[in-house]
């Protein structure tokens, strides 16, 4: 088969690769759909990933091509792929907490993904995908996910928040804001203040149902201290700089949520005067990490409901699409910001 190949730091190449075989719990999954993730750029170029070589992408949907007589069942199954792989022994996975693994394997990362033509994929990871939900959407279930886990860290989140016109705050309106405010949209919220830093993210959250005049530009001082008068009952962090940081803590109201999503990109310093706004406010600060999987009520299948039912419809946010063998010049669009993109998305396959 293809697949991008990363061989060390900034060595990613497009080449021929051995095809994976069907075991016992694991399935050949044919690559239909595959997002780029932001997180993506670093490993890649910046970082490395855990093992090399390694075929990178964990935001992926296919079908079932391949697998061994016991798994039978799952042959052309259309399905979609959480990427973590839970060791199921520590005390999280006990709990059922699979997100918080003390011990995992992740597709993408530490594994091979679904920058290729095709995946190896325990069983577990799957979710079945409705024929009413393409396999671009499909791709995105991961990125949703975890902006729906961002909302569930709030306890109660469905009342607690009520009446649903109390106004709450999305401070970043990447991929994962977007999906977020898209969400909290579809869950009733009327007053739902972003904060962004582009022309096309007023443009996006306005084709979302949220009035025009919810949109505040980050460089606008003005506009941003204006939030604090708002009295915002939740802000979510999607950035990760310590100066968003240091701006939810600032307009968040008394007794609000914060929840802190974006992947830092520095240190997070925590200045005297932030800590001071925490403690005479009485925030609740609550981070956030991946999303649930392996229960019937957990974010994927929530998710996957609203797909289905069309209240969310996250292809909507693809900005740019690219052949698998071009999928370097999708790459470059995100690294060097060449273009104003949202999600980049793989389709010919």
């Amino acid at each position: 088969m293809k697949a991008w190949v990363l061989h060390d730091i900034g060595d990613l190449r497009f080449e021929e690769h051995e095809d994976p075989v069907p075991t016992p719990g694991h399935v050949v999954v044919s690559v239909r759909a595959a997002g780029i993730c932001g997180s993506d750029i670093p490993r890649i170029f910046e970082t490395g990933a855990h093992t090399h070589p390694l075929i990178p992408g964990h935001e992926f949907a296919g079908e079932v091509t391949e697998t061994s007589d016991e798994d039978a069942k799952y042959l052309g199954k259309r399905v979609g792929v959480f990427p973590l792989i839970p060791c199921m022994e520590c005390s999280n996975c006990r709990r059922r907490k699979y997100e918080l693994c003390s011990n995992y394997n992740y597709l993408g990362s530490r594994c091979d993904g679904g920058y290729a033509q095709k995946v190896l994929v325990p069983t577990w990871n799957l979710i079945e995908v409705p024929e009413k939900v393409s396999f671009e959407a499909a791709a995105m279930i991961e990125p949703a996910a975890v902006a729906y886990h961002a909302i569930r860290q709030i306890p109660d989140f469905k009342h607690r928040l009520a009446p649903l016109d109390m106004p709450v705050c999305v401070w970043g309106l990447g991929t994962i804001g977007l999906l977020l405010a898209a969400i909290l949209r579809g869950m009733g919220y009327n007053e739902i203040w972003c904060v962004g830093n582009k022309p096309s993210q007023k443009k996006r959250i306005s084709e979302l149902g949220i009035d025009e005049k919810y949109y505040v530009d980050c460089n606008d001082s003005e506009s941003v201290s204006g939030l604090t008068s708002v009295g915002l009952a939740a802000v979510f962090e999607c950035v990760g700089r310590k100066e968003s940081y240091a701006s939810v803590i600032d307009v968040a109201g008394s007794s609000a949520d914060v929840v802190l999503v974006g992947n830092p990109r520095s240190d997070m310093d925590l200045p005297r005067e932030i800590y001071w706004k925490i403690l005479r406010k009485q925030l609740a600060v609550r981070g956030t990490w991946n999303s649930s999987f392996g229960s019937t009520d957990d974010d994927w299948r929530c998710v996957m409901a609203m797909m289905a039912e069309g209240s969310l419809r996250p292809e909507e946010f693809i900005s740019h699409r690219f052949a698998l063998k071009d999928m370097m010049d999708g790459l470059i669009v995100m690294r060097d910001r060449t273009e104003e993109y949202c999600k980049v998305m793989i389709n010919d396959i």
